[in-house]
């Protein structure tokens, strides 16, 4: 993906003044300020063991009306990008992202971010043949876009974190198992087995049709919020219209004026009225061609 800046905030950072680079370094995951917030880096166990999964997550806090990026960005701005230092015998996974929200800047201008706190977890893969060591030192340097609807500041922060290794099984910190784990169930995850999917390119849209097997918990579908994984496939601003029929709902999509070839299949999170988000991946077919789909696809989305 391509970092940008739309040309009207890249106007309004100029105008303003973009705040100086932030750089600090940090132990034992102490929060660091970055424009407008903080941002430490914590983990989800109290010490690294050779073989145990274990995970790092990116906690953003940052003050009221101002955001930051999810993986695709929308119309403007630019995801967070994080550069791994780490002890030999670790690994750095994809990053995992939660389901993020519209953040409409105007009305021709529609971003994908998060507000007030988000926590971007990424698991490590730790070898079984972890080099015996007291600690491990974890180093990771961030750059990151920090956004209202009247500018944008760009920051960087590096942060450090030092662990125990041992050899018994990690045991999970107290202090950030619950958020962690409130983390994960706001993860888009594959939809129901017995959901059914398909997507017919409508010259200028994208209709996206769902077959429900059952309701979520009992409860109609009423609305449904759909996030591409690729830019410039569909009109961020462009209203999404929900249709809701016997056997589930419709989706449509209103394509982007730089889209320029067809697509084979469509990608992204959907988000549903009771907050649940899918991993969607489901292929296109022309009005009339039969070609059914389910939507699959991973829960880190990179």
């Amino acid at each position: 993906m391509r970092g940008r800046y739309s040309s009207a905030r890249f106007l309004r950072a100029l105008t303003f003044g973009a705040a100086p680079l932030l750089c600090a370094a940090i132990a034992q995951a102490e929060g660091i300020p970055i424009p407008h917030g903080t941002l430490e880096l914590i983990a989800e166990n109290q010490w690294i063991a050779a073989g145990h999964k274990f995970d790092l997550g990116l906690r953003f806090q940052l003050e009221k009306g101002w955001h930051i990026y999810w993986f695709n960005p929308g119309d403007s701005g630019d995801p967070p990008r994080v550069k791994w230092q780490l002890p030999t015998g670790l690994t750095d996974g994809a990053m995992e992202w939660p389901a993020p929200r519209r953040l409409e800047t105007s009305s021709s201008i529609v971003d994908y971010g998060y507000e007030d706190a988000v926590l971007l977890i990424v698991p490590l893969h730790v070898n079984a043949n972890l080099a015996t060591q007291p600690t491990a030192r974890i180093n990771a340097k961030v750059k990151l876009l920090v956004c209202s609807h009247e500018m944008c500041i760009p920051g960087k922060a590096e942060l450090s974190l030092t662990l125990p290794i041992k050899s018994q099984p990690p045991v999970p910190d107290a202090r950030n198992v619950a958020l962690f784990s409130a983390t994960r169930k706001s993860l888009p995850r594959p939809p129901p087995g017995s959901w059914r999917f398909n997507v017919t390119d409508a010259n200028d849209s994208f209709v996206l049709s769902a077959k429900l097997g059952h309701q979520i918990a009992g409860h109609p579908i009423t609305q449904g919020i759909f996030f591409p994984l690729d830019e410039s496939q569909i009109e961020n601003a462009a209203p999404q219209k929900f249709q809701p029929v016997v056997t589930g709902f419709r989706l449509t999509l209103r394509k982007s004026d730089q889209l320029l070839k067809p697509i084979a299949r469509l990608k992204g999170v959907l988000v549903v009225s009771s907050d649940e988000s899918y991993l969607i991946d489901v292929p296109v077919s022309k009005p009339g061609v039969a070609r059914g789909g389910s939507g699959d696809g991973t829960r880190a989305v990179q």
